[in-house]
């Protein structure tokens, strides 16, 4: 069990509530801030595990058995608690490395064409979401060869945030959100192999909000 592969969980089961990680902390009565990116490393950069008895309440909040949380973990989509099954939906899905081609998104940076495969997800709050998989290996550990990340694009973008960003030269890549001003975004690199980026907004033709990875 790996420290994002938790936290990767609890932003999946607030996203399959239609929550951001603030308000599923705030569901549960805890601190909105206590699922922050920020919170998650320590000033000393060591990584900060959500405590037993945070999850013990998110658990209790959203009506969601150990077991089927225990699956997020692995990248399953929660055991809703329901006499009815809830049967999601499909959303389109392409591999992370077509994403730069044309033909696969609109001017406003929704899929288009018919060269999607499709996936079947929990119920999801924007009608544009799409999956993306990955390969190689350039966003480990976040993000492994094989995941597949849920991406919206009608979410609000915050500091802090997994984005994926389409640049106006077709290159698209899977980043976090460092800080965005006026004219300029900074995106840091998932694996601290790779570089961080800096662009101006003029420069970016796109950026959409990662709600969670599966894999």
């Amino acid at each position: 069990m790996r420290h994002d592969d938790i936290w990767r969980a609890i932003d999946a089961l607030a996203a399959e509530h239609g929550l951001s990680a603030s308000g599923l902390a705030r569901r549960a009565g805890l601190d909105p801030t206590a699922f922050n990116p920020s919170k998650r490393i320590g000033a000393d950069g060591r990584p900060r595990w959500p405590s037993t008895e945070s999850i013990a309440k998110v658990l209790e909040a959203t009506g969601t058995e150990m077991e089927s949380f225990a699956g997020l973990v692995t990248g399953a989509p929660t055991l809703h608690n329901s006499s009815r099954p809830n049967p999601g939906r499909r959303i389109p899905l392409l591999g992370l490395a077509q994403a730069g081609s044309e033909g696969y998104f609109g001017d406003g940076g929704y899929p288009v064409g018919g060269g999607w495969d499709e996936i079947s997800t929990p119920e999801l709050s924007d009608p544009n979401a799409y999956a993306l998989e990955i390969s190689g290996d350039s966003m480990e550990p976040v993000f492994r060869d094989g995941d597949t990340i849920i991406v919206s694009p009608n979410s609000p973008v915050r500091r802090g945030d997994r984005v994926v960003v389409r640049t106006a030269r077709g290159e698209v890549m899977a980043k976090e959100l460092l800080r965005q001003s006026a004219r300029r975004i900074e995106l840091a690199s998932l694996n601290p192999a790779h570089p961080n980026y800096s662009f101006d907004l003029s420069e970016i033709a796109w950026m959409h909000r990662i709600l969670w990875a599966s894999q």
